[in-house]
């Protein structure tokens, strides 16, 4: 229920958050890290994550969620929400060492 609320709440704001996460330097590609790469955030990127939504709060409200006590167990709905790929790149990338008609001497 509270996933499909803040789903919601973010769609809505999904243009403005986009454009104004696109002026914070690394802030996309610090988001998407996990989405793209499978590698979860250190405790550091997390921390940067978190000072970038307390920044962008004040442009869009309804992420002053993720500024809040255990708002960054929440992140990952975000990225999820601002993913503009139909499936994540870890889906979609061929295997390494697999048997592509290449041959690996």
């Amino acid at each position: 229920m509270v996933r499909s609320l803040l789903k919601r709440h973010l769609a809505k704001n999904r243009a403005l958050i986009l454009l104004e996460g696109r002026r914070l330097h690394d802030f996309m590609r610090l988001l998407m890290k996990p989405r793209n790469t499978g590698v979860k955030w250190t405790k550091q990127e997390k921390g940067q994550l978190k000072a970038h939504l307390k920044h962008l709060s004040f442009t869009v409200p309804v992420l002053v969620i993720f500024a809040l006590p255990f708002g960054s167990l929440l992140i990952p709905i975000l990225a999820e929400v601002l993913d503009r790929r139909e499936k994540s790149r870890r889906d979609a990338s061929p295997r390494l060492g697999g048997s592509g008609g290449e041959d690996n001497r």
